[in-house]
């Protein structure tokens, strides 16, 4: 965007002389300027008031947070978390951290079992309903018994 598009812009410091004119320079189509409350409250009545005559307006506006850099990752996140790719295999595929991958993944309340188990739980689980003991199952799937034990008693 170019400078002479911009008519309104927001302030983080109390305006100056300098920097009015230096606002003026730069924005030659300014028409109105915003900043926090504290900051307009630490302008000088008088800046705001020869802005005034030269028909720029000074507002009070909240401008909290930094905007989103996400560029709208969060979808794609979400959209190959439902493809069933693991979260490792996200960040890989859209290049960012995989610490990133797993904020987005519980920002977005997605729910994602991307385990890849050592062992099939479901076959314990149905050996054990088949009427097997723990011992039994270690010894068919030769498995560590307490891994058999550590599968049956979660949930």
């Amino acid at each position: 965007m170019d400078n002479e598009e911009i008519t309104t812009i927001h302030i983080t410091k109390a305006l100056s002389s300098s920097m009015i004119v230096d606002l003026i320079d730069k924005y030659s189509n300014l028409e109105e300027i915003t900043c926090s409350p504290s900051v307009y409250n630490r302008t000088s009545k008088r800046y705001i008031d020869a802005l005034k005559q030269l028909d720029i307006n000074v507002k009070k506006k909240y401008n909290w947070g930094a905007k989103s850099k996400t560029n709208n990752i969060e979808f794609y996140v979400l959209k190959l978390s439902n493809e069933g790719l693991t979260a490792k295999q996200i960040s890989q595929k859209l290049d960012i951290s995989l610490n990133r991958t797993y904020y987005l993944l519980r920002k977005a309340n997605a729910n994602f079992n991307n385990r890849n188990y050592k062992y099939d739980h479901s076959q314990v689980k149905q050996l054990k309903k088949d009427g097997l003991t723990a011992s039994e199952i270690s010894e068919k799937l030769n498995i560590p018994i307490r891994t058999v034990y550590y599968i049956l008693n979660n949930k």
